[in-house]
């Protein structure tokens, strides 16, 4: 049952609300990073239909990843909205068009292929393209490229790129071989499900009719990161309406790579005249001396947001709403009214129930951000090994603890260190939770044990007695090793059975598969070693960036102006990862397979006050 629309509007803060509220025609939340974007807007849903402004079963949620759309359900569900349907891109098309496909072109619809590397491969010998692994995988990223930037081949062979070690013209053959090889044997990938829905509703009036009676609301998170063909996709779903409220933040665009653009976000009150703007300028995550460190970072740039921690004084809030391509939003700097702490948020009376908990009541560990200089990666990665000793030594838990990198070639040295240091660490991006043996034996158990609990049985205590029977313990082993990296993984999940709190334990079993399903990885109790791709959406009491050099961030080949100041997104990302401890660091030279030669410090450094 979903609450009354003032129960709902009563969890948000102030910006928030104003978002939440804003539900007539096209709407813009602009969301910096830690102000609480999902919350606003499944709080948002679920008042438009409190309010009878939207139908749950006629609105549609998108994001980008499993793990976000399985949050955003689970989120719409606590709300009592989980009639809404909370989908990716490829989700929402691949449904439609499986319903589609027999009714309009007959037959079953073609297989989508996991992995192109093998068609490719028979691709380039056809085409008399030597293609090795490095080659493959480099012309599957140009042929996704092409794809989701909705561009012919030609158009494509007009844009100038290149794959190393073939010819344009060769790059153009493969790519034509590749899309008759996949017509002959029937198969589909990704990318053709996005266009073939596309294609089906703008030449198909009937099933253009049905998708627009079926869903009358859209709301898009993580817009900037929409491609040019998602992009059609939405305005062939919208049709001539104009019910849509997208939610992004310009500074977050890091995957240009893969076809994202901003410029969607940028011109959204171009395309939709007389659209609102809202803007969450409020950080329920970070400390203001960090957040100052993100906003000198991307400071006069378009669409870049002044981020204030929440309780600061001259709440962003209070100011009126500007153009989306304003340079000057990110120029003004909270100011300091005396006291060193005076940037920590108040809990006046208790009565502010959307400000951030304080752990122990209390503001605990906050750090000035600090940067360091080290000889070269081995000695940087000892001096991060003992700074994230200092961390936990203070009382900071291993998984509230994150090293941040630019490559995954840098993640050796620092994993080997904190293990040197008998620190557990999970190194994102590694064999994923649930896929790993020993956590897929113990949902095995849990499974089993939920048949014969009572339906008041609590979680923790029935979970904790299972994970006991293969191994747990309430404390880890003492070398590091397949023993402690097994305790990790059971750890984790009595960790999500004690957040369960006093949920059933036949309730929490049903969940944990759902996130299973979802691929969504619970926290483990080990440091974080991430690269700052993967590491976006996460936030960690103790952040750790290393690698502050020129040649790692800003990366080598990022040469065009457009390319750095992605590279500088990427920094801007890192930073607002940390809530109370933020630590950068660099090496003077290379090792560990990164390089051993001189480098100078990252450009990045010359705007940040360290």
């Amino acid at each position: 049952m979903i609450g009354s629309a003032e129960e709902i509007l009563a969890a948000l803060d102030p910006q928030q609300r104003a978002a939440a509220e804003a539900l007539v025609g096209p709407v813009c939340i602009l969301a910096g990073a830690g102000t609480g974007k999902t919350r606003t807007i499944t709080h948002r849903i679920a008042y438009g239909i409190a309010t009878g402004r939207y139908a749950g079963p006629r609105t549609m949620a998108l994001t980008f990843t499993t793990r976000a759309a399985g949050e955003l359900r689970q989120r719409l569900r606590a709300l009592g909205a989980g009639e809404v349907q909370a989908r990716t891109f490829h989700s929402a098309a691949l449904a439609q068009l499986s319903y589609f496909w027999p009714r309009i072109v007959g037959g079953t619809l073609p297989r989508i292929v996991d992995s192109k590397a093998s068609i490719i491969a028979d691709a380039a010998a056809e085409a008399g393209v030597r293609a090795d692994t490095a080659t493959i995988r480099d012309l599957a990223a140009e042929i996704e490229w092409r794809k989701v930037s909705d561009l012919s081949i030609e158009e494509w062979a007009a844009a100038g790129r290149a794959v190393a070690g073939v010819g344009i013209g060769q790059v153009a053959a493969v790519q034509r071989a590749y899309e008759e090889l996949k017509d002959e044997r029937r198969q589909m990938d990704l990318e053709d499900v996005l266009l073939a829905t596309a294609g089906m509703i703008a030449s198909e009036p009937a099933v253009a009719r049905s998708v627009r009676e079926q869903y009358r609301t859209f709301v898009v998170d993580e817009y900037q990161d929409v491609s040019p063909i998602q992009h059609r996709l939405l305005r062939l779903w919208l049709g001539e309406r104009r019910d849509v409220c997208v939610v992004g933040d310009v500074n977050q665009t890091i995957y240009s790579f893969a076809g994202a653009s901003a410029m969607h976000l940028l011109g959204f009150e171009r395309e939709f005249a007389g659209a609102e703007v809202v803007r969450l300028e409020r950080s329920h995550r970070s400390a203001q001396p960090i957040l100052d460190l993100a906003n000198r970072l991307v400071a006069g740039r378009a669409g870049a947001l002044r981020l204030v921690a929440a309780g600061v004084g001259g709440d962003a809030s209070t100011r009126p709403a500007a153009s989306l391509s304003d340079p000057d939003v990110a120029d003004r700097l909270p100011e300091r009214a005396g006291g060193e702490l005076d940037w920590l948020p108040e809990r006046a009376g208790g009565e502010s129930g959307w400000l951030p908990e304080r752990a122990g009541g209390e503001s605990k560990g906050v750090l000035a951000p600090s940067l360091s200089v080290h000889a070269d990666d081995r000695a940087e990665a000892r001096a991060v090994a003992s700074a994230v000793r200092a961390d936990l030594d203070g009382g900071v838990e291993p998984q509230r603890i994150a090293v941040l990198v630019r490559l995954g070639a840098q993640v050796p040295v620092v994993e080997d260190a904190l293990r040197d240091a008998r620190i557990p660490v999970n190194v994102r991006g590694n064999a994923r939770f649930f896929e790993q043996p020993h956590v897929r034996e113990a949902i095995v158990h849990l499974v089993a044990a939920r048949r014969a609990a009572s339906a008041t049985d609590p979680a923790v205590v029935t979970a904790r007695g299972v994970l006991a029977g293969l191994g747990w313990s309430e404390q880890p082993p003492a070398v590091p090793g397949p023993a402690l990296e097994r305790w990790t993984g059971l750890d984790a999940l009595h960790r999500l059975a004690a957040d369960a709190g006093p949920t059933a334990f036949a309730r929490f079993v049903d969940e944990l598969l759902e996130r299973q399903a979802a691929n969504d990885d619970p926290v483990a109790g080990a440091v974080t070693i991430s690269t700052i791709h993967a590491a976006k959406g996460l936030e960690w009491e103790s952040v750790h960036v290393i690698g502050l050099s020129e040649g790692l961030l800003p990366i080598s080949y990022a040469m065009t102006p457009a390319e750095v100041e992605e590279e500088r997104r990427l920094l801007y990302v890192a930073i607002t990862r940390a809530k109370r401890r933020l630590h950068l660091s660099r090496a003077r030279r290379g090792g560990a397979g990164v390089g051993a030669a001189e480098r100078a410090p990252s450009r990045f450094l010359a705007d940040l006050p360290l």
